[in-house]
């Protein structure tokens, strides 16, 4: 065997259909792609996403998220840094602890939309807070602790 007598199989390469070579070609005069029109033409093709001129699907709708603009965002606080400000000094623990007291103190810097109170951390004191939402286990904690929370 030589190098020079290699081959491929039958039917493994087939020639380039050249067209516009004349009309005995079969490929001649339209070169396959009928009579005029946009698809005739050259260098000219619609997109994937083209809707029949009206505006497209994805230029109607918006291109980044939503936001709620009634959407209600609480000031958060957690029962270990409640006790840690009580600790520190900062809160009185026995007075009511209300989000004017947290605001005064600076442990929050936002009013926003209320306090929510979370249980992360133990509270080890009797306190007695007053926020708009708060935990089920903030509930239990501050309750266990001798404590009790109401809503505002």
């Amino acid at each position: 065997m030589k190098l020079n007598a290699l081959m491929d199989n039958l039917g493994a390469r087939s020639n380039v259909k050249r067209v516009g070579r004349g009309i005995g070609s079969g490929m001649g005069k339209t070169s396959g792609r009928g009579n005029k029109g946009q698809k005739a033409r050259s260098g000219s093709r619609k997109q994937a996403t083209f809707q029949g001129g009206q505006m497209p699907i994805l230029r109607r709708f918006p291109k980044f998220g939503f936001n709620n603009p009634f959407a209600k965002e609480y000031a958060t606080i957690n029962l270990g840094d409640i006790e840690k400000f009580i600790a520190a000094g900062k809160i009185d623990a026995k007075a009511p602890i209300t989000i004017d007291t947290l605001l005064d103190a600076k442990v929050i810097n936002r009013r926003m939309s209320g306090l929510k109170v979370l249980a992360k951390g133990e509270i080890k004191s009797k306190v007695e807070i007053v926020a708009d939402k708060w935990s089920k286990a903030a509930e239990a904690a501050i309750v266990k602790a001798g404590g009790s929370i109401k809503a505002k």
